[in-house]
């Protein structure tokens, strides 16, 4: 085992500078504003740039298309320091990353690749990915987005609606998944490559959210937006693997987000207990705090386990080609509710000070909730889960 393992995962020395150099940034950088920027929902974008600047916006893209090279463990590790110190921004990162990057990545052509996926994976543009319609959101396959080819076959046009788009107010390349032949269902979807300056292409309105405030969310409404063949990604009909897909990848960022979250709110009451006088003595000395610490702390690192599980797994995938759904999933499941848990135990622990906005506490639990529901809520991650154990389809 590695000489800088912690929890018997083998991190190298690379892994241990970069989580030391991200909490740094997100302390000294992301913390002083974060209040701000969740009171006025503005996005933080000269952060999120600085972000890039450090490699962060493409932790796992090869260097050649504009990432920082580095493994899935890496991206956990800087996921969870970003999201300790503000969940919003972690979503940001967490989109461009496990979802935009990697099915750039994964199913781009090498020209895909040099136009868009560079300057998403170095942070110089931002991405959105686009799958949730009003009426389809766990269902996926019950969208109605529609794209046609042209008569010229050089252009498909694409009409619909497409809701809570992560980023979609400020992004620039978009990845959007659209009927093309509906009489086949899922098989019928094809995921394309959008750009967001062109025709055909409407921001909606600002989603006024409880949490990740500051990572702007929007409807896209599209009518008879133009897209070239050329930006198919992968083949037609192909759209619901590479959705799918992504969203493997994608859990494992929210679950390294709850982590993140959960031990933001942990850490907080450690040491509010520690300090807090009630009756003549700390309030860790009171069994019922205890009892709270004990739980936050045993289930954080519960959270901790499988996220890093999870990560690894993905990595052996590389190798192997074996999915890695089962991990992704249960990982997300447990931090996401981990996280939930440990910001309401924290608020408790708290009390009035814990309610009020002074203290980031209320932030951390209107953040955690989000976890519980993006891309792929707890009722479908143990679906996901039994349905493989019982090796159903």
């Amino acid at each position: 085992m590695s000489p800088l393992a912690e929890h018997g995962v083998p991190f190298t020395a690379e892994h241990i500078m970069l989580r030391e150099a991200v909490r740094d940034f997100a302390q000294r950088e992301i913390v002083p504003i974060a209040a701000h920027h969740d009171e006025t929902g503005e996005f933080p974008l000269a952060t999120v740039r600085k972000m890039g600047e450090l490699g962060l916006m493409g932790i796992e893209v090869p260097e050649r298309y504009g990432g920082a090279g580095m493994d899935t463990l890496a991206y956990v590790l800087a996921m969870i320091e970003i999201a300790k110190a503000d969940a919003a921004h972690s979503t940001v990162m967490s989109v461009n990353g496990s979802l935009v990057n990697f099915a750039l990545l994964r199913f781009g052509t090498e020209e895909q690749k040099q136009k868009y996926l560079v300057p998403v994976a170095s942070g110089e543009k931002i991405g959105a990915y686009s799958l949730t319609e009003p009426q389809s959101g766990s269902d996926a396959a019950g969208m109605r987005t529609r794209a046609v080819l042209d008569d010229a076959g050089t252009h498909y046009l694409i009409s619909g609606r497409k809701s809570w788009v992560t980023s979609g107010p400020v992004a620039e390349t978009m990845l959007i998944f659209a009927l093309t032949d509906p009489e086949r269902g899922h098989r019928g979807i094809t995921a394309f490559i959008v750009e967001a300056d062109q025709p055909g292409l409407e921001r909606g309105k600002t989603e006024p959210k409880l949490g990740i405030r500051a990572s702007a969310t929007c409807e896209l409404l599209f009518d008879g937006y133009a897209c070239p063949v050329e930006n198919v990604l992968g083949e037609p009909g192909m759209g619901f693997k590479i959705a799918m897909a992504a969203l493997d990848a994608g859990r494992i960022g929210i679950a390294a987000q709850a982590v993140g979250i959960a031990e933001a709110a942990y850490e907080a009451s450690l040491a509010y207990a520690r300090e807090r006088e009630a009756f003549g003595q700390k309030i860790g000395q009171f069994q019922m705090i205890q009892q709270k610490i004990a739980d936050m702390k045993t289930r954080l690192e519960a959270a901790r386990l499988l996220t890093f599980n999870a990560a690894l797994a993905k990595m052996r995938s590389a190798e192997t080609g074996r999915r890695y759904t089962l991990e992704a999933s249960m990982a997300k499941l447990f931090a996401s509710e981990t996280a939930m848990f440990a910001t309401h135990q924290a608020v408790q622990i708290h009390g009035g000070m814990g309610y009020s906005k002074e203290l980031p506490l209320e932030r951390y639990f209107r953040d955690a909730k989000i976890t519980e529901i993006y891309e792929g809520t707890s009722e479908i991650q143990r679906m996901v889960i039994a349905r493989t154990e019982l090796g159903l389809r």
